[in-house]
């Protein structure tokens, strides 16, 4: 039976729920793991492997980077995929994987390079952020021209490049 490997880093449930829309897509079944509790992964039950990765002022989780590098020759013996969720997508110009700098940042490193690649807009849930996180992200929002309104969640996925990408990804 072939299966696929769904990694994932989400802090608010961006990622997650990103991932979950490019689950529904898939013609196999899928095994979703959280790159943050996988102690050990047997690349070798899986006929794909996509991973999704959230950005928090403007770094990966921690947990990221080390593991995809730990295992970069196992992703690169079957067909593999990558996205990155972020606020700086919301804007077209910042939202390819040749125009964002988190892709760019990525690139440079992590061993691993995928076969496809994928940006996403994430979303602005201030109602999840403490009062430090709400001022740090107002200060952010405020110089890149974004919402600073506290009392709004905002999401700024495009659901339809989700979709895309995912029956794009099933295609591999």
């Amino acid at each position: 039976m072939s299966k696929v490997l769904i990694l994932y880093s989400s802090r608010d449930g961006q990622t997650l729920k990103i991932i979950n829309k490019i689950q529904s897509e898939l013609d196999q079944d899928s095994e979703l793991v959280n790159i943050n509790e996988a102690a050990s992964v047997d690349f070798t039950q899986y006929t794909k492997v996509l991973v999704g990765a959230s950005i928090r002022y403007g770094n990966f989780e921690s947990s990221v980077i080390p593991f995809l590098n730990e295992h970069k020759n196992e992703l690169h013996k079957i067909p593999n995929a990558f996205f990155v969720v972020c606020l700086t997508a919301r804007k077209p110009e910042k939202a390819s994987p040749a125009t964002s700098a988190y892709m760019m940042k990525f690139d440079r490193l992590c061993e691993w390079q995928p076969k496809m690649k994928g940006v996403f807009a994430g979303a602005l849930t201030y109602s999840k952020y403490n009062w430090w996180q709400t001022l740090i992200i107002q200060l952010i929002m405020k110089m890149t021209g974004g919402s600073t309104d506290k009392t709004k969640d905002l999401e700024f996925t495009d659901w339809q490049h989700v979709e895309t990408f995912g029956k794009d990804f099933n295609c591999l």
